[in-house]
């Protein structure tokens, strides 16, 4: 066979393709690489993110791995129920992203996942353990230590108490000067930041509607700080290999969370990246380096 034909098939194997299905009655919108008898990685985003934020990743893994990334209902591309006719909490995320890999043949798989990836993962996991084979983890925290204190300021109030007054500062996080911030405060590599990221998240942002949804999970995510004992004990209980990808220059969530995944889990690994909140994008060569060797050791071992 002729490298130029060896060429053609692997970028094949790595191109991705974009679909949709329909899982609990919603569109859902995802993005998908790689052959489908291969191990799955299952991408999880944050927020205001959608699958948009691995399109750097996902080719990078693909030559080796199924690498799936959906966009939540009220993110991306998938549909925008209203508050009436979708629950906005993350134990709903959790269940519709069951549905997901359920509906795509996706048996079992390693979850990577960034920020309100977390909450959403974890929920997998302890709903049935056995089909996640690890975690890699990208700024997603599990304890309250991990947090900025300076960002608790703003939400206990809000999660405490719901009123026009408490909601007021989070509504700051739906402007696209603070979408913007979210990308490039603590980068570096400013060559590397690409535009597109921070307008596609505000073109998400400013739907008719859409700021309701946000502010729901906002307020709701007291709900996964409520379960940050039992995410900690299905930790210390399952010992699930783990590896932390971290920009270590994160306004919202800070090195303390990496220090608790690696006191739970003393053989997960951890390498901090000169980055900010978004991670990938000015470092997704390094991740997606470091993701292969994590995974090429799970199927090692």
């Amino acid at each position: 066979m002729s490298k130029e034909v060896v060429s053609e098939i692997d970028r094949t194997a790595t191109q991705v393709r974009y679909k949709t299905i329909t899982v609990d009655g919603l569109e859902i919108f995802y993005r998908e690489a790689g052959a489908a008898d291969r191990p799955v990685v299952l991408l999880l985003h944050g927020f205001p993110s959608s699958s948009h934020m691995f399109r750097d990743l996902i080719p990078l893994l693909a030559s080796e791995y199924r690498v799936l990334a959906l966009d939540y209902p009220g993110f991306g591309l998938s549909a925008q129920p209203g508050l009436a006719a979708f629950r906005y909490d993350f134990a709903a995320l959790a269940d519709l992203v069951d549905g997901f890999t359920r509906a795509v043949g996706a048996n079992r798989y390693t979850i990577y996942m960034q920020d309100y990836g977390g909450p959403v993962g974890f929920r997998l996991a302890l709903k049935d353990p056995a089909r996640v084979c690890g975690f890699i983890v990208q700024n997603a925290v599990a304890n309250v230590d991990g947090w900025n204190p300076e960002i608790v300021k703003n939400f206990a109030p809000f999660w405490q108490h719901r009123t026009a007054e408490t909601e007021a500062p989070l509504r700051s996080f739906l402007a696209a000067a603070t979408t913007k911030f979210q990308y490039t405060q603590g980068a570096t590599r400013a060559d590397r930041l690409s535009p597109d990221a921070w307008i596609h998240d505000q073109a998400g942002l400013d739907r008719p509607g859409n700021d309701a949804i946000q502010l729901e999970l906002l307020h709701n995510y007291r709900d996964n700080v409520a379960q940050y004992p039992a995410w900690g004990a299905y930790l210390k209980k399952h010992q699930p290999p783990m590896l932390i990808v971290w920009g270590k220059n994160d306004p919202f969530f800070t090195a303390a969370g990496v220090a608790y995944f690696q006191n739970l889990l003393p053989q997960a690994k951890a390498q901090l990246f000169d980055a900010g909140h978004f991670a990938l994008e000015t470092h997704a060569p390094e991740i997606a380096a470091e993701t292969l060797r994590f995974l090429a050791g799970l199927e090692a071992g």
